[in-house]
């Protein structure tokens, strides 16, 4: 070793001499490394590489001054990032660079075996390189290009800043912008988010808007519309149409209306234009929100500014025109379609078809389907389906046994819902044999039993009154492992009402809380009904008030039926106080209801509320019928028939 080598190392620990006996254990990891340390770590140079944490010194170590300008020579140094050190000229080393570059080539290298092959890296990385320099912003671009791995490198990115804050603002914007590329085409939409909002880059406009329709792909909407706000922030400029297109669709897809127009806004803002594409998210829009009208207006309204929506538009308001049996309109939309090119086709009229089968309007359905027939159009098995169904609904059996005759020869094969439909109208009709022979039949054909196909025959056992039968395949269902549902459950606990089996329907009520599903409406209805029939009011209470606490809000029928209860034992004053709270809630009463009750307070001589319900009649639109206007009379004349006229005045003035 050479003398003058010899005397640097001397000097250089004699200053470091009094800053150990300060910091007897000093930090690793410390912002003020030490040079003896640089000198071990690279042996073969006279001084520090000018990049090394060892040049970084602090006006926290108390150096003689004298010493630190003499050492200054041995030792040039770089300012940091805090500022600690005084402004000098940085001084680059230039005795080994090949030897520094090969260092720190090598630490890199090291770092990406380490974060490729160990599941904790992050808790030994700094520990294993205690006086690498972590927090020179040249490190993330090395290791990211190293790593060609885009998850790997994100979490290096992550590990960095968490441990080197500073680095947040000093990264190099290539590097990061490189990293949000990669994300983003990796559709790793809320990890590029995440990125966007810590590091300091101008994303690309392209990749920008990648990332937009990636989350909107993802239904993540509030997340995009975050992102949509701040597109001036990050000096980018307003998202192309198709960008704002995929923003509407995601936010229909999730039910967010209110994100659609809030989209379109900022659209017309940022002065792009609105498509046929566009146009017809927003008809839907309104459709959804049932705003039908609207969206019928919207659309004369394009068509008139010369822009013609796809043809799913049309065929979406034709279907909710038809679920308000508003037929007027799906007139003028079918004379629209093919007055703008977009010809009506099979699925188009079987929307029309579907609704009015539906509303149970399948006469004009029926006429509809065979007007496609004559004019070269071949219905699928679908509308067949469809067709049937309302054919059942109406009991014309023959011809729904024409139609699926007719499906048949055309090559369709019935599926299990074709074979279900028509089992369920042989079952209302009352042919329990035909339906099994269909049934058979279904099964004879490799069409497995499923939960439709036992509700079907559960429900049809159940009309006929054959609850036990039903009971056998319900336990059948559970043998063969088929999952039953809140219908299976429903038809059983209707099936044993009808038959007035009050113990077995009250056990399918608790075996179907048992199973852990969520009974509905039709669950109760008959339960109450039952007990207000036998005269157990208490149950039938009950079971109303379970209602409301399981969020389901009792309808007409419920209260009709503890109505009829009530007065069938004679409470007049609670049965009035039922009629009260079912006006209330905006329930309107049938007439039989009506006067039942009235008939009940006359007989206990309350005729001034009698009165009072008839009024109600009178103001609901219902008529006083011959039978009570008669008994009111008796009540009120008894045999003074001069009293006559009085009391027919007195009944018609209560109105």
């Amino acid at each position: 070793m050479s003398p003058s080598r010899r005397r640097c190392n001397f000097g250089a620990a004699i200053s470091i001499f009094p800053f150990l006996r300060r910091n007897p254990n000093p930090n690793p990891n410390s912002q003020i490394p030490s040079p003896i340390l640089a000198i071990r770590f690279h042996p073969n140079c006279t001084a520090p590489p000018s990049n090394h944490p060892s040049t970084h010194f602090t006006n926290q170590a108390n150096f003689n001054e004298n010493r630190l300008r003499n050492e200054k020579s041995h030792y040039p140094h770089r300012q940091n990032q805090d500022n600690c050190i005084e402004n000098q000229p940085h001084k680059k080393e230039s005795n080994c660079p090949q030897h520094q570059n090969r260092n720190f080539d090598d630490v890199v290298e090291e770092i990406c075996r380490i974060t490729r092959t160990q599941p904790r890296w992050e808790e030994i990385l700094l520990s294993r390189f205690p006086y690498f320099d972590f927090s020179d912003p040249n490190l993330f671009t090395q290791v990211m290009k190293r790593h060609n791995n885009v998850f790997l490198s994100y979490r290096f990115y992550q590990w960095l800043v968490g441990s080197f804050p500073v680095l947040l603002g000093s990264l190099d914007a290539i590097s990061c912008r490189i990293l949000f590329d990669g994300l983003v085409e990796s559709k790793a939409g809320f990890v590029a988010k995440s990125l966007i909002e810590t590091a300091v880059f101008k994303p690309e406009q392209g990749s920008f808007e990648v990332l937009i329709r990636c989350l909107c792909e993802n239904g993540s909407m509030e997340e995009t519309a975050d992102l949509l706000s701040k597109v001036r922030v990050y000096g980018l400029h307003c998202p192309s149409l198709t960008t704002w297109n995929g923003g509407i669709l995601g936010s229909m897809r999730v039910g967010r209306t209110d994100l659609v127009w809030r989209f379109y806004g900022e659209m017309m803002e940022g002065g792009v234009d609105p498509d046929g594409e566009t146009v017809g998210y927003l008809v839907e829009a309104l459709c959804m929100d049932n705003k039908v009208e609207a969206g019928y207006k919207l659309l004369l309204q394009v068509l008139e500014d010369g822009v013609t929506p796809r043809k799913m538009v049309f065929d979406r308001l034709i279907s909710d025109f038809s679920k308000f049996k508003n037929y007027g309109r799906v007139s003028e939309l079918l004379h629209l379609m093919i007055e703008k090119n977009k010809k009506p086709d099979v699925h188009t009229y079987q929307e029309v078809v579907n609704g009015l089968c539906k509303r149970r309007k399948a006469i004009e359905g029926y006429r509809i389907f065979n007007d496609l027939k004559r004019r070269g159009y071949i219905p699928h098995k679908a509308m067949y389906t469809a067709m049937i169904h309302g054919l059942c609904e109406m009991k014309w059996i023959g011809e729904a046994r024409k139609l699926w005759f007719e499906m048949t020869q055309k090559g369709l094969s019935p599926d299990e819902y074709t074979y279900n439909v028509l089992i369920h109208g042989l079952f209302g009709i009352g042919n329990v044999n035909e339906a099994w022979k269909l049934h058979k039949e279904m099964c004879g054909r490799g069409l497995k039993h499923t939960t439709v196909s036992y509700n079907t025959l559960i429900q049809g056992l159940c009309m006929n009154g054959k609850a036990n039968e039903a009971y056998e395949l319900y336990r059948q269902m559970k043998d063969k492992g088929v999952l039953s549902d809140v219908i299976t459950y429903n038809s059983l606990i209707h099936g044993f009402c009808r038959e007035e089996n009050a113990t077995k329907s009250q056990e399918m009520f608790e075996e179907l809380l048992a199973h852990g599903l969520q009974p509905s409406s039709f669950s109760y209805a008959p339960l109450i009904e039952q007990f207000c029939r036998i005269g157990s009011m208490q149950k039938a209470t009950q079971l109303y008030e379970d209602m409301g606490k399981r969020g389901l809000e009792p309808t007409t029928y419920n209260h009709e039926c503890i109505i009829a209860g009530l007065c069938k034992q004679g409470f007049a004053a609670e049965a009035m106080q039922w009629l009260s709270e079912m006006l209330n809630k905006d329930l309107i009463p049938r007439k039989e209801t009506c006067e039942r009750l009235a008939k009940c307070l006359y007989e206990k001589n309350r005729l001034d509320d009698a009165f009072l319900v008839i009024g109600t009649m009178f103001q609901l639109g219902h008529n006083l019928s011959e039978h009570l206007c008669h008994s009111l009379v008796s009540t009120l004349c008894g045999e003074k028939f001069s009293l006559v006229d009085t009391s027919l005045y007195l009944i018609f003035d209560s109105s």
